[in-house]
This record gives structure tokens, sequence and C-alpha cells, in this order.
């Protein structure tokens, strides 16, 4: 019998993010059924064929998927596809684009991101109205993009008829949608929804789809729902690094996460836990939920002290230095007990 070495860390399950989560069986045995013999490179194989028509069963017969390694490359795609050197990409100013790709939208793409005040998260038409603006003025950036996050970065949702009220203010100015869909599959759950629903039929016209947070090893997607909206997507994603040679390996867990329900369980589990911890968050004297909890993420204020403290046992961030808002994630092997044991710690911090 082996044993791990004794100076590697042993794991703590918190709620940091559900990128720290672990990978799901059925993804690895996916990844092992596939392990066999050779094929073609670059997305010529068998299996990243099977995935192009999983995913227009998904979104609809126009639909066209490019794999990547990871988010930030999805949405570094998408939008050098949808836009020119001379563009802007209007976007609230909690979009990930802004605060966490360490401005590769701006330094490879070129773009300028116009971030919008949006206190839950979301876009609404009146925003892209006052935001969208600049036409033909030859000194400025031209609006050319409108990019939501589903779920967004604040854990809200977009319902359908929201979605296609900012899908439809921005195609009336000329502007394409782009979406983050890190999490689509945690709203589309939550919203008891097709995915087809929040994207295709909504008016949306690129998508960035989310694997890694739900149980992937690694790899997401960039899944073109209306090709007159983009051009060179093979090439940006070859010149921006995000062409897998072994390709088949990126798209067997796309494949194994979407072509059954797999998707689905997934997030319907992370949300159900959060959903749990919520409602003993809020049982606790002291601890107010700051955001609408609608898909995996809960939104929280405690103190400072409290927070540093229980950091020690379960990991989680701190969303707000100021405010003492913090953040807490749950994932697809978030378990009752872990959502039991960190409220009961919280509770003892709180009022002990």
């Amino acid at each position: 019998m082996t044993h791990p070495p004794e100076n590697r860390p042993s794991a703590v399950r918190g709620f940091a993010s559900d990128n720290q989560a672990s990978v799901h069986p059925e993804i690895l045995a996916a990844l092992a059924e596939v392990n066999d013999g050779h094929q073609p490179a670059y997305g010529e194989d068998a299996v990243t064929g099977r995935l192009r028509d999983v995913v227009r069963r998904h979104f609809g017969d126009r639909a066209e998927v490019f794999p990547v390694f990871n988010g930030t490359g999805a949405n570094v795609v998408s939008l050098q596809a949808m836009s020119e050197r001379w563009s802007s990409v209007v976007c609230p100013e909690s979009a990930h684009i802004t605060t966490d790709e360490c401005g590769a939208a701006e330094k490879i793409a070129g773009l300028k991101l116009v971030t919008v005040p949006a206190p839950d998260g979301k876009l609404t038409p009146g925003l892209v109205a006052a935001h969208a603006t600049g036409f033909g003025n030859i000194q400025r950036r031209q609006p050319a993009v409108v990019s939501i996050t589903q779920s967004t970065e604040l854990g809200t949702v977009y319902t359908v008829e929201e979605t296609a009220a900012v899908a439809a203010a921005a195609h009336e100015r000329g502007l394409t949608v782009h979406m983050d869909g890190a999490r689509i599959a945690n709203a589309a759950a939550s919203l008891g929804v097709p995915l087809r629903a929040l994207t295709t039929d909504a008016g949306v016209d690129v998508l960035s789809f989310g694997g890694t947070k739900n149980g992937l090893l690694l790899g997401e997607a960039v899944v073109v729902l209306n090709p007159d909206a983009v051009r060179g997507v093979d090439y940006l994603r070859k010149s921006s690094m995000q062409l897998a040679s072994k390709m088949r390996y990126v798209s067997a867990q796309l494949v194994a996460l979407l072509d059954g329900d797999l998707w689905l369980r997934n997030a319907s589990h992370a949300n159900a836990m959060a959903a749990r911890l919520e409602s003993a968050a809020r049982a606790v004297p002291g601890v107010e939920i700051t955001q609408s909890v609608q898909a995996n993420t809960v939104f929280a204020r405690i103190p400072a002290e409290v927070a540093d403290r229980l950091r020690k046992r379960f990991p989680f961030y701190t969303w707000d230095e100021a405010t003492g808002e913090v953040r807490w994630v749950c994932s697809f092997d978030t378990t009752e007990a872990d959502v039991d044991a960190f409220a009961a710690a919280l509770s003892s911090e709180m009022t002990g």
C-alpha cells in the first residue's frame, strides 16, 4: 500500500470556489475511455465530431463549438471574433472579464471594456442604451459587443425574459451579445429551462460555455450560436494559444457532461447546497445575506475577525474588504455534512 508524501497538504473541503472541487468520476471515466490508440489531432478526431452533434442538440442546428482550455481563453477568443481593434465591450463592473482576467481582453484583443455599475450584477436594456454610445465618433472606441454573465459574478441569474430584453437592446443598436457562461448550467438548473432557452432562443450570439466549475478536469468551449456574428474563430483560437492538439481529451469531457444529464445533476446539487447554506446562515444572528441566492453562490456580511477564524477551518474568500462581504461557493461535490459543519462553525463564531 502506498502513502501520500508526508509534505502533501491534507485535503480541506471548503467554500472558496467550485474551481477547487474534485473531478466528477464520470468525467474521469470518459477520459479513460478515449485514451486508446491514435486519433487525428487539432479537432479532427471522432470525439470532437460527436461533441459538435451534442452541442447542436442543445443549442440549435447553426451552433458551432470550439473547445478551449479555460474560461479566460474562451472569453478572449469570443470577444476577438465579435469585434475589431477599435471596438468596445459593454459589461457590468463586476464582470469576470474586467475584474479577474488580468486585462486579457484588453491586452490580447485590444478592446476597451466599458464597465457599468450593476448592484445585482445584471445589465438591463436601459443600461445598455446609456453606455452604448459614441457611434461614428472617430475619437471614441466604437461599441460592438454587450457581454453578460450567467449566472452572474454575484450569484444572481438572468431570467429568459431579462436576457432577451438585453439582447434586443443590443441588437437594435447594431451590437452583438456575448455570454460568459462559466456557470450557465447553474443558471439553467435554477430556472428549470433548457440551455437553449437562455442562449440561442434569447438572442445570445456567442457563448463561453463553462465546464471546469461543473465537474470537469479542464476545458471550456466557445459556442457560436450565430455564425453571422463572428469571423476567424479557428484562427483566433490558435493565435490565442487555445487550440489543443490532443483535443479529444477536452471534447470527451464536454460530451460526458452534455450528452446526458450530468451537467444538470451537478448544477442542481450545487444549487441545492447553496440554498441549504443560505437557510442555515440566515438563522445565525448577525449574519447578513447581501445578494439573492439564485444559483450556487452565497454572499454574506460577517465581521472580519469571524471570517479570519472560520477560514482556518473552511477556505473561502472575502469579496469586499471594505464592507466585510464574503463569498461562499458550493460545488457538485459539496455534501450536506459539509454545509452543516460550516453552518455550525459559523454559528459558534458569531455567537460565542
